[in-house]
C-alpha cells in the first residue's frame, strides 16, 4: 500500500474524530448553558425554616413561586410569611405579590401589603401598597402611603423606614390621632 494513501486515510480519520469530539463537547456545553437559563416554578409552596437549635424562625406559604437562577430573581404570588422570635410570632407579612432580587437580598412586596408587628404593648399594624424589605439587614422601607394602627391610635404616614432588629420606626408626614393608654 502506498504511504500517501495511508497518510490521507490517517488525516481523514483524525478529522472525523476531531470533528466528533469538537461538536459533542459543544453540544454538552449547550445543554449546560440551557440549564442555567431555566426558570423554575412551583405551586402551593410551604416553607418552614428553623435555627441551629431547631426552633422555628420563619414559616411561609406561597400560592405560586417562580425563580430564575441566572439573574437571581424570584416572583411570589399571594404570600404569607411569619417570622418568629423567642418561639413566638414576631412579625407577619402578607402581600398579593413579592419580587426578590439578587438572591432575595432585596424583596419588594406589592398589592394589599399588610405587616403586623407583635409587641408587649399590642399589635402594630401597617397597611400599604408597596413595601421594600432587606431580610438580611432586618429593615423595611417605603415612600408610599402607610396606614398604621396601634392600640393607641390610627395615623397615616407618607413613608416608612423600620429597623426590625432594634424595633425603631421612622414615619414621614404623619396625620392622624394618637391617644396612648
Amino acid at each position: 500500500m502506498d504511504t500517501r494513501i495511508l497518510y490521507t486515510l490517517a488525516v481523514i480519520i483524525a478529522l472525523i474524530s476531531g470533528g466528533y469530539y469538537y461538536y459533542s463537547g459543544k453540544n454538552e456545553k449547550l445543554k449546560v448553558d440551557t440549564a442555567r437559563n431555566m426558570t423554575y416554578s412551583a405551586d402551593a409552596v410551604q416553607l418552614l425554616q428553623t435555627d441551629e437549635t431547631g426552633i422555628v424562625s420563619v414559616r411561609a406559604q406561597v400560592d405560586h413561586l417562580e425563580q430564575n437562577l441566572q439573574d437571581k430573581t424570584s416572583k411570589l404570588i399571594n404570600l404569607n410569611v411569619s417570622m418568629y422570635r423567642n418561639d413566638q410570632v414576631d412579625i407577619n407579612f402578607r402581600a398579593d405579590q413579592g419580587n426578590g432580587f439578587n438572591d432575595n437580598e432585596k424583596v419588594v412586596l406589592t398589592g394589599n401589603v399588610r405587616a403586623i408587628k407583635n409587641s408587649v404593648g399590642g399589635q402594630l399594624k401597617f397597611f400599604t401598597d408597596e413595601l421594600i424589605g432587606y431580610p438580611e439587614l432586618g429593615t423595611l422601607e417605603t415612600k408610599h402611603q402607610v396606614r398604621v394602627e396601634s392600640p393607641g391610635g390610627l395615623f397615616l404616614s407618607q413613608g416608612l423606614k423600620a429597623d426590625l432588629n432594634q424595633g425603631q420606626f421612622d414615619f414621614s408626614n404623619i396625620r392622624g390621632t394618637y391617644a396612648p393608654q
